[in-house]
This record gives structure tokens, sequence and C-alpha cells, in this order.
């Protein structure tokens, strides 16, 4: 049995096609009543203890070769974890690769462009990071940046399944209408002005709790 924190965006569907198993297992292990998870929430996953795995995001010139090569694996062996119809890969993809919990796992990393708006502490937050780990990986000397900068952040998101593989031929995602958070914001004020509820909120939004950052985009409702 393994245990995995719950990032944003998760499913439980995605998490389990990290692991090689349902989101149904997962759900029935950690007895859960329904498929909502929050960012921060620990679960249990039903894999043998020596399992793990990592995510890589693909860069410019990579092959499955030179990827199976790094992660000590093979071609075909990447092949069947992410279900791939061909050897053709495209930069920003990202993959699932096996990982030796005993022999501990492999960091995967990204590169992020920088955009204007960004600074170091948003850049950590996205990525699950500190701004100190994010300085001495890019080796910076200052917090300052410049748009169009390349910065090696942690690949830690699991690649998404599709609603489909998740809930069937034909379903179809809701869409919602979004909100981003002002100053002076609150969940309390939000659900005040879209006639909804602080725990609707966070379960839409898997949030773990009720703090907010300017920018951030929240889902609000259904439409």
């Amino acid at each position: 049995m393994q245990s995995y924190t719950v990032q944003a965006g998760d499913t439980l569907c995605g998490i389990g096609k990290q692991f090689g198993v349902s989101g149904e297992e997962i759900k029935e292990v950690n007895q859960l009543g329904s498929d909502n998870i929050v960012v921060g929430q620990v679960l249990k996953i039903p894999v043998a203890d020596n399992y793990s795995t990592n995510i890589y995001t693909v860069l410019p010139g990579d092959s499955l070769y030179t990827i199976a090569e790094r992660y000590n694996t093979t071609v075909d062996e990447l092949i069947k974890l992410n279900e791939l119809s061909s050897t053709l890969l495209a930069v920003g993809q990202k993959l699932i690769v096996p990982g030796n919990k005993e022999n501990g796992s492999v960091e995967s990393y990204e590169v992020y462009i920088v955009k204007s708006g960004d600074n170091l502490y948003d850049i950590a937050n996205t990525y699950h990071m500190t701004v100190q780990e994010l300085m001495d990986i890019n080796q910076l000397t200052s917090t300052a940046l410049f748009l169009g900068q390349q910065l090696k952040v942690k690949s830690n998101s699991i690649p998404s399944a599709s609603m489909e593989e998740c809930y069937g031929e034909g379903y179809v995602e809701p869409k919602y209408l979004e909100y981003i958070v002002q100053k002076g914001d609150s969940l309390y004020i939000i659900a005040n002005k879209f006639d909804t509820t602080i725990e609707r909120l966070m379960e839409l939004n898997n949030l773990a709790n009720i703090n907010l950052s300017i920018g951030q985009v929240l889902k609000v409702k259904e439409l």
C-alpha cells in the first residue's frame, strides 16, 4: 500500500491511472462516500509497496528510447504504461515512467516559460516548490525574472485522464462559470456574489482551506 497527497486538478480516475489501479479501488480502500477529493488529502493507494512511478514531461530532442534509458526501463514498458499507440512524442507531453521506491525515485523536471505578471512565489506555489528550491535548481542569484525566461520546475502533476476514460464513452464534461479572485475577496464574499456556498466552492475547486490568492481562477457554478 502506498500513500498519495492530492494535488490541484487531481481526480480519482487520474490518480488511479498513475498507479495502474482504478478510481473505484482507491475509493473503496479509503472508504470514500463520493468521488470528491481535496488538495492536501492523503489517499491510500492499493499497489505493491516497492512499486512507484514518476511523471516526466517530454522536452525537445527526447525520444522513447532516450527516456527509457534515463529511467532504466524499456520502450515497450513506456508504451504499455502510457497506453501509447505509436512511438511519436510531443514536446510538453506528460509520460508515466517507472521508479523504484526501494532505490529512491528519480526527480522529474519540466520547463516553464515566464509570462507577464509572473513572480517566483506564484510559480513555486503552482509547482509545489519553495522559492529557495526554485532558485537553487535554476542557479538564480535574485528573485528578478524576465519575460520568456526558461525555468526548470518540478514535473509533479499527473497526466490527466480524459473524462471519457473515467466515465465512459459519450460523457460530456460540465462547463462552469469562472471567477478571477480580486483584492479583498474571500470565499464568503464570492459565495454570496454568486448565490452559492463556501462548501460548494471548495468542492468544485479542490480547496483544502479557505485561503485565496489574487488572480486565482475559481469555478463558481455549473452553466
